[in-house]
């Protein structure tokens, strides 16, 4: 029992000062540390300061994903879209005490892979390559609970930009918003979901 209480107290503070220098000016020891740093904060304990300033979202994203996998023929075998965000809009809207994993994990980890990555798909440091895996990683869990076995997942995330709001007594704009599709590469999954 000691030991366990020892291990945990020693791992809060381990967290706290792992947290702060996160969040700390730029020092020669958050510096020197970044990569060991970066590795416990992300993604699970990122800091953000949105409650404070909120930045509401400007489009609204379609995330689906498809897999791929080869029948006992050897044909190549791909599966219909599948909405995760529908899955997680009805989570939220039925659930009277909905969580915040349930809220934002999908959305956040789809904004921090377009924040590592940009407009292309080719990862160009450990981060993204996180992000990467995060993203393929959330998508593999919540297939797996639907379909048995997969080799490959597409992502596919469709973004609407949200209209502004009309004025009465004004007229409506006539452009309707242009509406993006991007298809992220196949990414391979093993036999055992990774």
């Amino acid at each position: 029992m000691g030991i366990a209480v020892g291990l945990s107290i020693a791992t809060s503070l381990i967290h706290v000062f792992l947290v702060f220098l996160f969040v700390a000016p730029p020092n020669q020891i958050s510096q020197y540390y970044s990569r060991q740093i970066n590795a416990w904060v992300y993604p699970l304990f990122e800091q953000n300061w949105r409650l404070f300033a909120p930045d509401p979202e400007s489009v609204t994203r379609q995330i689906s994903a498809r897999t791929e996998r080869t029948s006992a023929d050897g044909t190549r075998e791909v599966s219909d879209w599948y909405d995760l965000t529908a899955v997680d809009d009805a989570d939220v809207n039925h659930n009277l005490l909905p969580s915040h994993t349930t809220q934002n994990m999908l959305r956040r980890s789809w904004t921090a892979y377009l924040e590592a990555f940009g407009n292309g798909d080719q990862p160009r440091s450990e981060r993204a390559r996180m992000m990467q895996q995060y993203l393929r990683n959330i998508a593999v869990e919540r297939l797996t609970a639907r379909q048995e076995t997969f080799e490959a997942v597409q992502l596919r995330v469709i973004t609407r930009p949200i209209a502004a709001p009309t004025t009465p007594g004004k007229p409506s704009p006539a452009a309707q918003p242009s509406v993006d599709t991007r298809y992220l590469p196949w990414w391979k999954v093993a036999t055992d979901g990774n």
